[in-house]
Formats: structure tokens, C-alpha cells, sequence
């Protein structure tokens, strides 16, 4: 080969070779603490968790719940530290004349004569347990629907009758004493503490108006307001410790501005939280926080549009002193990158895209807890695991190995740090979050959503430019954890490094380290 040749070819090499993309960790800039990641028992676990098959059903719980490691170090599960409960209305007691898919109706603890049955929702009761004798530590109660007893038209659904909650005028205060009595019997008859309550679901979500054949209501502002106020004296006479939390927008949209409905149920958050909003303010209530939970459906697509739709929520959260949780997401019809939510995908297809997702709601939406919507479903991208109900067997999926990525290592009370870069954030390339665990770990997540091996430096820094504190420990070793497509890769421990790595392609790692 000729000295020219030779020239050429190693030119190549060099012009293709990638440049190591650093990350620094900017220690002096805390962000949010988190307070715990979650997924909801709605609609599967009435029955799985009547199942006859307890091996499966154990499976499940682990695979959920479980923050134990095998003999090489790979978790059994992803370590979820918040369980969503689905609080029922007792559609399934109207069976067809419900007008709710059968799948989707519920039971509910008061029964027609006004006596409460605490066998009721039994499947629910088995995996609230499991969850509580697996380590999660809070449970959050929410409701579609207020109990059919009370509602305007007798159902739990909406059935095009407006856009009010349908809940009778006189009804409020016992619909705030029944869900009062639900908390404080699910503590006294099963001892399981409800640490959270919300009393409606989606209020401003378009769908609730027509009546969806699922439960839900629609509700104004003011009635949400109405609503939240009996419920707080209803559980302060009952001296419930638990904290009740609106209102779990269908939209993050619908917290900071008007969208896709009325003046009367857009802006929660100045209309919960700024004191001028004399009708519908709930700051004065003690048990009621300074924060709003939503749901990311809708805000992912177009992607050059996540980012600044969670900087405005961000703005406006900072306006008023409230905070964020994210509380309810799934695959719909308009997450087209990946094909809708028709058909199950086990890949890492449908586990990058949630972790996008998650990036920019912790990232730029500061949310504090993060909460996928089905632990469990059915041949629709809405379950983190698919279950065969005939069959009686679960299988995983990546999805649940990706959110795992950050509920198994990211732990309660962990607080969030900037990372800074040269290079500009590519949602279609590397994406990297971190954080540092009450115990003194640091734990970072880097999602690699592009086809190609990427290389990546990990440090630390203190000052907002980009350069490294060469005075910050440096001799940190890194734990990481894959999962990817490759057979095997589901939360994969790997070998250590000093934070100079490769990001394998289409892939998600987290490195835990403790500082010398």
C-alpha cells in the first residue's frame, strides 16, 4: 500500500471514529427530590389477583415490586415505590346496564344499603398486600368515578350528559364521607395505609364527556374545588393523615393554560393554588399539598415539542409554589413513531420511547414522581407486563426493564442534578439524567435511543460552564446496569468503569457509584 493510500485509509478512520460525548454532573446544582416511581392495578388485577395460580401471581408482584437481586447481581424486579389503587364505584354490580365495558367495571367497598363490604375488590386487596410485604411504601387511591349511588344518572359513566361531574348537588359531602370511611377501613380491616387520595380522574379530558364506556366524569374547576374542600373535612374529622391531591389532568396543557376544553376546567394550577382564584383556591386546606398531578398522554409527539410544553409547566409550577407528580401514561393512537397503542410490543421499541418520555418529565417538567398507567395488560401497549388471563401467565416486557432503569435505582427521597454537555441534547441520540440517593450513591441514566454505539464520559463538575472540577473525587467506580433487545439485557449488571464507557445501541444504562 502506497504512503498516500495509507494516508487516506487512516484519515477515514479517524473521520468515522466518535468522539466521546461528556456529561458532567454539576454538583452544585440540586434540582427536584423524587419521591418515588409507580403503575396502577386498574382494570387487571380485579382479576389476577383471583387467579388460582399463585406461582404466576407471585411472579407479577416480584416483577413489580421486588428490589432483591439474584446470585449475579441482576434484579429479580424494578422496584416500584408507589402503587396506584383503584378506588371502585360499584359499576359491576349494574352488569350490562352499566353501559361499561366488562373489563374495565369495579366494585365498591359501599354497597346499595348503605352497609360497606370490606371483601369487596378482593383481587385489588391480594396485590395491595403483596405490594406492602415487598418494601413499597405508598399507596395512592384514586377514583374514575364517584360511586354510582350518588352520580346524576345513576351510572359510573358519563354517557354525553355534559361536561359537570356527574355527582348529584346533595351528594358531595357523602361522597367525601364515603371515601373518608374507605380509607379508614382499608387501614382498620386489611392494614393498609392510604397515603394518597384523588377524588377525579382526567376532569378535563374531552373523551369523559360522551361517556367512553369506561368510568369517568368530567368536572369544572369549581366543582373539583367544591369537591376537594368536603373531602378535606370529611378525612380531618376522621383524623385521616392522608393527603388528598388534585386533579389528574388529562393533559399537561390543561395545568398552565386552556386546551381542547372551557375557561372553567383549564389552568388548575393557578386555579387551585393562586390565592386571587377566591372560588376555587385550595392552598388554606393542611391537607391538601402544593401539588398537581397529570398525565403526559398527548404532550410526546411532535418530539420538538416535549421539551418546551414541560418549560412552561415548569414556569408556571415556580409562579404559584407547586410542585408536579406524573401519574398516568400509555401508548395512544397519536404516538405514531411507534405505531399507535394497537398490538403488544415486548421491545425496546416501545421501552425508548416511554424513557424519552421520562427524561423530559423529570428533566424539564421537574416532576417529583413518575407513574406508568397499567402495571398489567392485555394485546394493547398499556400494560408493562402482558398477562393471558385464560391461560393464567404473565410475560415481561422491555418497557418494564426500561422504566426499571430508574424505579430500581432511583430511590425515595433521591434528589435530581443538572447534567450539562457540549453537545446538544438529542431526543433521537444519548439522553442522560442524574441523581444522588439518600444514602450517598449517584445514580445516572443514559438512554442511547440511536442505532450506533455511542461513547460517553461521566463526571463531575460545580460551576454552570462546562468544565470538569478536577478537585471533585474523581476515583468513583460505576455499577451499570443494562437492558436492551439483546437476549438476557434486562437490568444486566456489566462491568464496572470509571465513568470513560459505551453506550450500546438502542439501549438504556444505569450507573450506580459511591464516591470513595
Amino acid at each position: 500500500m502506497t504512503m498516500k493510500r495509507q494516508a487516506t485509509v487512516l484519515f477515514l478512520m479517524l473521520a468515522t471514529t466518535c468522539v466521546a460525548q461528556t456529561f458532567i454532573i454539576q454538583t452544585s446544582q440540586p434540582c427536584q427530590t423524587i419521591e418515588h416511581f409507580g403503575a396502577s392495578d386498574c382494570w387487571s388485577m380485579p382479576t389476577i389477583g383471583l387467579w388460582d395460580n399463585e406461582t404466576e401471581q407471585q411472579k407479577i408482584a416480584d416483577w413489580l415490586f421486588s428490589t432483591e437481586n439474584d446470585a449475579n447481581g441482576q434484579p429479580h424486579g424494578i422496584g416500584l415505590s408507589v402503587w396506584r389503587f383503584n378506588l371502585g364505584a360499584g359499576s359491576a354490580y349494574q352488569g350490562d346496564s352499566s353501559y361499561i365495558n366488562r373489563g374495565t367495571r369495579t366494585e365498591c367497598f359501599l354497597q346499595a344499603d348503605g352497609s360497606y363490604d370490606w371483601t369487596a375488590q378482593a383481587g385489588q386487596l391480594k396485590f395491595l398486600r403483596m405490594a406492602k410485604e415487598r418494601g413499597v411504601k405508598k399507596l395512592l387511591a384514586f377514583l374514575n368515578s364517584p360511586p354510582v349511588y350518588f352520580t346524576q344518572n345513576g351510572l359510573a359513566t358519563n354517557t354525553g350528559r355534559g361536561g359537570t361531574l356527574n355527582l348529584r348537588d346533595t351528594c358531595y359531602d357523602d361522597f367525601a364521607r364515603f371515601m373518608a370511611e374507605a380509607v379508614a377501613g382499608l387501614e382498620r380491616e386489611h392494614g393498609l395505609h392510604i397515603d394518597y387520595i384523588c377524588p377525579v380522574n382526567e376532569p378535563d379530558g374531552h373523551w369523559n364527556w360522551q361517556g367512553p364506556k369506561q368510568e369517568g366524569s368530567p368536572a369544572t374547576n369549581r366543582e373539583i374545588a367544591r369537591l376537594v374542600r368536603e373531602t378535606s373535612k370529611a378525612f380531618l374529622d376522621k383524623g385521616l393523615s392522608t393527603q388528598i391531591m388534585v386533579n389528574e389532568s388529562s393533559d399537561l396543557r390543561c395545568l398552565f393554560d386552556v386546551y381542547k376544553t372551557s375557561w372553567e376546567r383549564g389552568r388548575a394550577i393557578s386555579a387551585f393554588f393562586c390565592k386571587d382564584s377566591t372560588d376555587t383556591y385550595l392552598g388554606n386546606l393542611s391537607n391538601v399539598p402544593r401539588l398537581i398531578l397529570a398525565h403526559s398522554y398527548w404532550t410526546n409527539t411532535p418530539v420538538r415539542y416535549m421539551k418546551r410544553i414541560r418549560r412552561q409547566l415548569h414556569d408556571a409550577l415556580q409562579t404559584f409554589d407547586a410542585e408536579y407528580w406524573q401519574t398516568e401514561l400509555c401508548i395512544m393512537d397519536n404516538d405514531k413513531e411507534i405505531g399507535g397503542g394497537g398490538g403488544y410490543d415486548f421491545t425496546m421499541k416501545t421501552g425508548l420511547y416511554v424513557a424519552r418520555v421520562i427524561h423530559h418529565d423529570l428533566v424539564y417538567g421537574h416532576a417529583k414522581s413518575w407513574s406508568w398507567w397499567r402495571a398489567c395488560g392485555g394485546n394493547y401497549k398499556d400494560g408493562l407486563i402482558r398477562v393471558f388471563d385464560r391461560q393464567q401467565r404473565a410475560r415481561d416486557s422491555r418497557l418494564l426493564w426500561c422504566l426499571g432503569n430508574y424505579s430500581r435505582f432511583v430511590r425515595p427521597g433521591a434528589v435530581r442534578y443538572e447534567v450539562t454537555s457540549k453537545e446538544k441534547e438529542d431526543p433521537y441520540g444519548v439522553m442522560v439524567s442524574a441523581y444522588q440517593n439518600k444514602d450517598g450513591s449517584w445514580v445516572v441514566v443514559a438512554i442511547n435511543y440511536s442505532d450506533k454505539e455511542q461513547p460517553v464520559t461521566l463526571c463531575f463538575g460545580k460551576t454552570e460552564t462546562h468544565t470538569v472540577d478536577r478537585g471533585f473525587p474523581s476515583a468513583i467506580i460505576w455499577q451499570p446496569y443494562r437492558t436492551s433487545d439483546v437476549e438476557g439485557e434486562t437490568l444486566k449488571p456489566l462491568v464496572t468503569t470509571d465513568g470513560n464507557t459505551t453506550l450500546a445501541p438502542r439501549s438504556i444504562t444505569t450507573f450506580v457509584g459511591k464516591l470513595p
